[in-house]
């Protein structure tokens, strides 16, 4: 547990919060706040898994919390484990910030953007048109040289036919060929069983939450 109150796992003055294999990692934006939700972890975290969703029901009397992000599962795959789509549409790869996924950004709702992390992405982006304009787009940050945290996302009329599976293969494949462990980030049911067909574990979950005394 760490007290930081711009730490970059949670908006500003949040706690953020990541379980992985039963440990967990905790920023706080006060000191005041760490021994209420460390013994709230201890109840939510056991070597049978999390309950996360739940954590802002164990914590103590006095503190409120205002509002949560999550809970979204964390998933993870190698090289060994990746089970890559040749099938489908034709994937193409476009340089980051290009007006083109800016455009798809532009066309789903803010929270949609906003959740798929697209925005954020720094290594290519590969993407599939249809009718000549870019319907679905994958990409991913790089975190500390070890990790590639993946951003997928589908204009809405298009989900459900396989094309984010289609560019997240192309993006999970180019950061394995970086030395990169890919990460997926999902809440949705939608997002996680893409994530499944890669061959993607889900080993945690992580939650954010702006708690008040």
């Amino acid at each position: 547990m760490v007290v930081s109150a711009g730490s970059g796992m949670c908006p500003p003055g949040w706690t953020g919060i990541v379980v992985l294999d039963g440990g967990a990692l905790v920023t706080v934006p006060d000191a005041g706040l760490g021994e209420p939700l460390r013994q709230a972890l201890r109840a939510a975290v056991s070597d049978d898994g999390d309950d996360l969703a739940r954590l802002s029901e164990r914590l103590s009397e006095g503190l409120v919390v205002r509002e949560v992000l999550g809970p979204a599962t964390l998933a993870y795959v190698d090289a060994d484990a990746f089970v890559p789509c040749h099938a489908g549409a034709e994937v193409e790869s476009l340089t980051p910030g290009d007006p083109e996924v800016g455009a798809l950004l532009a066309a789903v709702s803010e929270r949609d953007a906003d959740e798929s992390g697209l925005a954020e992405a720094g290594s290519a982006v590969w993407v599939v048109r249809a009718g000549g304009e870019v319907v679905a787009a994958a990409g991913y940050r790089t975190w500390l040289d070890t990790a590639a945290h993946l951003s997928v996302l589908t204009a809405e009329g298009f989900r459900g036919r396989g094309l984010a599976r289609a560019v997240a293969s192309a993006a999970v494949a180019d950061a394995l060929g970086a030395g990169l462990l890919p990460q997926w980030r999902a809440r949705p049911e939608a997002s996680r069983r893409v994530a499944r067909a890669l061959g993607f574990r889900e080993l945690g979950s992580q939650v954010s939450l702006r708690v008040e005394r």
